[in-house]
């Protein structure tokens, strides 16, 4: 098993919630997870149907059978939302620090149960893919970030030798049928699977949503609509816009990334590594792989990810930049080449100028191997994303 970077986290929450949830996208490893870590505790997965019909008919009997383990673990907990309800009552009667650990390939806030039930009660945790670090450190880390970013980070393509295309392919048909068709009511999952492959065409733009439901043939509603449920089973990230203290003079409209590059390749049909070399989309690919590592890290350490990007009407632009307050603020520029150039510091010198920052709290991430300290920011290779946040 990789060990993942959250653990303590998770550890620390059950020592103090009777509910701990982790949410995060399919095979992004946690039944792995809370399995290992709660290895004493009874599990029940709701994907099964005659679990999930036992819970259906009977909630109360579902859970008092549960009652003398030393904890419950319950998988897919989405797929019977009512058990939220029933779980206020059993968790105010017993009080069992970290009893319950439920998991979910949706976010659970979209439940509006689970905030009116469960709050103070549950402790929320989000767990993407395999971080950098979490790879490096069990020397699994491909060795360029072109093979990174085409083979993404799901835990199964580090596991075991698996065809990467068959895998995604399988991994698409199932996020689609069983996600999509529970949270929409979708005639045509065509035009669905389409519009995801139109967002993997525009990874690191600004979304368009009247362009995009054009393309789709859809209504702009219909498009907002269908992006939400894609970020809210955790397939694409809408990277909102800083404008504090900007006004009018900025962009407000999100950008749009994938949680993980190897299933954007595989939606753009990028077929090995080498492509990426040559391929128009590598610089917006290279930045979704950073902004997807900069929220690993982040819900690692149960924090929501302060990101956003900066863009003003004149087309100044910076990448992403970290909120740590209201004041401190850090400008992070991403660059897929190898060899640094003066070009690479022009956004930070403009923004620095524009917002007047200091210079210090700049930093380059690019796809070389070598950090460097110049004078309008610090340089960190693709495998040191980690040195933003610590």
């Amino acid at each position: 098993m990789i060990k993942r970077d959250i653990t303590p986290l998770l550890l620390k929450a059950a020592a103090q919630f009777p509910i701990v949830g982790v949410t995060g996208p399919r095979q992004s490893g946690k039944t792995t997870l809370i399995k290992n870590t709660f290895s004493t505790y009874a599990y029940v997965s709701l994907e099964d149907l005659d679990s999930r019909a036992r819970a259906q008919e009977d909630p109360r009997k579902f859970f008092a059978s549960y009652m003398q383990s030393p904890g419950l673990i319950i998988d897919e907990i989405q797929e019977v939302p009512e058990l939220f309800s029933y779980l206020q009552g059993i968790v105010d009667h017993y009080n069992k620090p970290g009893f319950f650990i439920i998991s979910g390939s949706q976010n659970f806030l979209i439940h509006e149960k689970i905030t009116q039930t469960l709050a103070g009660r549950i402790a929320l945790l989000t767990l993407l893919p395999l971080t950098i670090t979490e790879l490096e450190n069990t020397q699994l880390l491909p060795s360029t970030p072109e093979k990174f970013i085409f083979q993404g980070s799901y835990p199964r393509l580090y596991s075991q030798a698996i065809d990467f295309n068959l895998w995604l392919t399988n991994y698409v048909t199932t996020y689609v049928e069983r996600d999509v068709r529970q949270l929409l009511n979708i005639g045509n999952i065509l035009s669905f699977q389409k519009m995801l492959k139109l967002c993997a065409a525009r990874i690191g733009n600004i979304i368009n949503y009247a362009s995009l439901a054009r393309d789709c043939d859809i209504s702009p509603h219909t498009a907002k609509t269908w992006l939400s449920v894609l970020e809210a089973s955790y397939i694409i990230k809408l990277l909102p816009p800083y404008y504090k203290n900007y006004n009018k003079r900025v962009i407000k409209h999100p950008k749009l990334y994938f949680y993980d590059t190897g299933l954007a390749c595989f939606l753009l049909g990028i077929t090995n590594q080498q492509e990426l070399f040559t391929h128009p989309l590598r610089g917006p690919l290279f930045e979704s792989m950073v902004i997807s590592e900069l929220h690993k890290i982040f819900y690692n350490q149960g924090k929501i990810p302060p990101l956003y990007f900066w863009r003003d009407v004149q087309g100044h632009e910076i990448d992403c930049i970290i909120e740590h307050s209201y004041t401190k603020l850090t400008a992070v520029e991403v660059k897929a080449g190898m060899t640094i150039t003066k070009n690479f510091f022009k956004e930070l010198i403009d923004w620095h100028t524009i917002s007047a920052t200091p210079e210090p709290s700049s930093y380059l991430v690019y796809a070389g191997n070598e950090d460097q300290l110049r004078t309008h920011g610090t340089i960190l290779a693709w495998n040191n994303i980690h040195k933003l946040i610590s």
